[in-house]
């Protein structure tokens, strides 16, 4: 949506172009500390929020995007030129059809250990864990060690002190040339890695996000180096 405005600008349509951010949630990010920044993103840039609105329903030949009030379950019709969607998300069926799963299908385990009550040789990290933090793959990189020091301790009948604090990562790209890097844990307080104020944009978050972001993920994270 950022950067949809920026092209825009450039492209010196955003004068004719109404961009509008549609959400169930209550705010923009569930982090007041970021959320209070990207307000005035979205206040600068002019975009339009639709706050506790839930997309039900595309009608692409009318190119009409249909959604739900999810406090008064009121309809509203909105017209669109190009539409952004972020497709409802759930566990697979071989979680949620499973005994390990919660009531919300997903893998059932303590949020500190990792570990399954029902099952004590079950940890679950990632995607399909149940764990109330964002899915996100700086989650998983702060979750993975937690999980050696118990799976390790679990087969030498040890006990593990390791725990995992819900720490999650958001880069959150507000232009071309600026980013806002949002860090926080199980209580939605910042968990910042860098000595200064994360919730400003800054171009040193541009470069952290385009070039050495990638270059940890591919070459660190996924080889075990991080």
């Amino acid at each position: 949506m950022y950067l949809a405005d920026d092209h825009f600008r450039k492209a010196g349509v955003r004068d004719r172009s109404q961009v509008i951010f549609a959400t169930p949630q209550k705010a923009i990010f569930s982090v007041d500390k970021y959320r209070r920044t990207l307000e005035k993103v979205v206040q600068r840039k002019g975009i339009e929020p639709m706050f506790r609105h839930n997309l039900i329903e595309l009608r692409p030949d009318a190119k009409e995007a249909v959604f739900e009030n999810v406090d008064t379950h009121e309809h509203v019709t909105v017209a669109y030129d190009m539409v952004h969607v972020t497709p409802p998300m759930g566990p697979p069926d071989v979680v949620s059809k499973s005994g390990l799963a919660n009531e919300g299908g997903w893998v059932e385990v303590d949020k500190h250990s990792l570990q399954s009550g029902r099952f004590p040789n079950v940890f679950a990290i990632g995607d399909c864990a149940g764990l109330p933090t964002s899915k996100t793959g700086a989650a998983i990189r702060k979750q993975a060690p937690v999980l050696v020091e118990h799976l390790l301790a679990a087969m030498r009948g040890t006990t593990a002190t390791a725990s995992y604090n819900g720490y999650s990562s958001c880069p959150v790209v507000t232009g071309y040339g600026k980013m806002m890097l949002a860090e926080f844990d199980y209580n939605q307080q910042p968990a910042e890695s860098f000595p200064f104020d994360q919730s400003k944009e800054r171009y040193s978050m541009w470069l952290l996000k385009t070039q050495l972001l990638p270059r940890l993920y591919w070459y660190g994270m996924l080889r075990g180096r991080l």
